[in-house]
């Protein structure tokens, strides 16, 4: 079977456009990287896809708050994600994007696209929101996808855009397990540079899971490698954070880390599999 992609944001022109070209925050970011994103069409994503031996990508309808304005700078439509989902049926399922502000009438908006079948979980970006994943307004969320049976995918670790990065500290996740131990957490971005703490929290939560989006496997922590081989086995998803980084290239950096055949699986498309109820 083949790899599972846990975060990929919207591949399309317009949304590479809107995503990290004109939020100013985020292409502030790209320049200093030194990265040069271009949006690909349908036909010639999938193509890339099936050259990776990728099945499927989740893709948010991300939210993200400028912390200096306020505003919005990300707000992916999630009628956008449901286009490409359906231009290539199986291969492409959402994650409903948490905005705060919007209150119970976003956990309705959360149930409502959950069960169109399009989604199959939910996705926050705390840091321009300046509220700390364990925030209360952010509960109200995390008991719906409860409800629902549905993970919740969260940045944590630093931030990258000029936001405060102690919104994402790994360990307020052992608030929101310990009030919601039915919750499934997938803790994006390895947690760097708060692995180990990461580590710890995936370890005492049986929900709780580590994801690699946006960090090239050649620099994973090591520890993390290590976890993913012995007591973390079935803990560690595989993400891109598409177009941060290339399907093919990623994949191959995988195959030559020193995992366990089994874990390996587990790391590329297995996990994720169970973790999203996906075949």
């Amino acid at each position: 079977m083949g790899a599972i992609d846990y975060w990929c944001n919207l591949f399309t022109p317009e949304g590479i456009k809107h995503t990290f070209e004109e939020p100013a925050e985020v292409a502030d970011v790209v320049k200093w990287w030194g990265l040069q994103f271009t949006g690909k069409s349908v036909a010639e994503f999938t193509r890339d896809l099936d050259d990776a031996d990728v099945d499927v990508v989740l893709i948010p309808s991300a939210k993200m708050a400028s912390f200096e304005t306020s505003q919005l700078i990300w707000d992916v439509p999630e009628e956008d994600v449901v286009a490409v989902a359906e231009a290539v049926p199986g291969r492409i399922k959402g994650l409903f994007g948490i905005n705060p502000r919007e209150g119970m009438r976003g956990v309705r908006r959360l149930e409502q696209w959950v069960r169109t079948g399009h989604f199959v979980g939910a996705h926050l970006h705390a840091y321009g929101f300046g509220l700390p994943i364990n925030h209360r307004r952010f509960y109200p969320f995390y008991a719906k996808c409860v409800e629902l049976g549905v993970p919740v995918v969260m940045q944590v670790g630093h931030s990258a855009e000029r936001m405060p990065s102690e919104m994402g500290r790994p360990i307020h996740i052992d608030d929101i397990a310990l009030d919601f131990p039915e919750l499934t957490i997938v803790a994006a971005h390895t947690g760097w540079p708060w692995v180990e703490e990461l580590l710890a929290m995936a370890w005492k939560h049986r929900n709780v899971y580590v994801g690699t989006s946006a960090h090239h496997p050649r620099y994973w922590d090591p520890s993390m490698v290590r976890f993913a081989n012995s007591r973390g086995k079935g803990k560690v998803l595989f993400g891109t954070d598409y177009p941060v980084m290339g399907h093919h290239d990623a994949l191959t950096a995988i195959a030559q880390l020193p995992l366990k055949d089994e874990a390996r699986e587990l790391v590329v498309g297995g996990a994720a599999r169970a973790v999203f109820g996906l075949r």
